[in-house]
This record gives structure tokens, sequence and C-alpha cells, in this order.
């Protein structure tokens, strides 16, 4: 079902700043992605990999490296009033 993979995808905060660091670069390799958010590039290879796997992401090989890129253009609008509201739940308490 596609709204259990977008749920999926979007349920660890990793993977979300993935999506928006890739969606704000155009296209990221799994280092540049691993460098921008700190964490190691094997981190990095899985959760792209999942990303790819349940359809968000898609890449373009340029040997030896994968450049990813987010196949979803409304994801930007969705994360923005995901981040919206998550600031309302933290004023309501």
């Amino acid at each position: 079902m596609p709204d259990e993979k977008l749920a999926r995808a979007l349920r660890a905060r990793v993977r979300r700043d993935m999506i928006r660091e890739i969606m704000k670069n155009g296209k990221m390799s799994v280092n540049e992605v691993a460098k921008r958010l700190d964490i190691s590039e094997y981190s990095a290879s899985r959760h792209l990999k999942l990303l790819y796997d349940l359809g968000i992401l898609d890449f373009e090989l340029k040997p030896p490296e994968k450049y990813y890129y987010c196949r979803l253009k409304s994801l930007k609008e969705l994360l923005n009033a995901f981040d919206r509201a998550v600031e309302e739940l933290k004023e309501v308490g």
C-alpha cells in the first residue's frame, strides 16, 4: 500500500533529514549524505536503499557513485506540513 510505504519512509528522523537534504541539493551520493548528516556511510547507504526500495528515491549511476534524487516533488510540501504540525504539538504540550 502506498500510504504504508510513505509512512515507513518518514518514520525515522534520519530518513526525513536525508530527503530534505537531497531535495535541497538535487542529487547526492551516499558519501555526501553521510557527511551532511554526520552519520556513517553504512547507515546512510542502508537508509537510502530503503527509500529507494519504497519508491521515494531513485538514483543516477555515474560510476563509481550512485546519485540519489527524490521522485516525489510533493514530498517537500508534506515535510513542511509535518514540521509545522510538530511545532504545534510542542505548543500544546
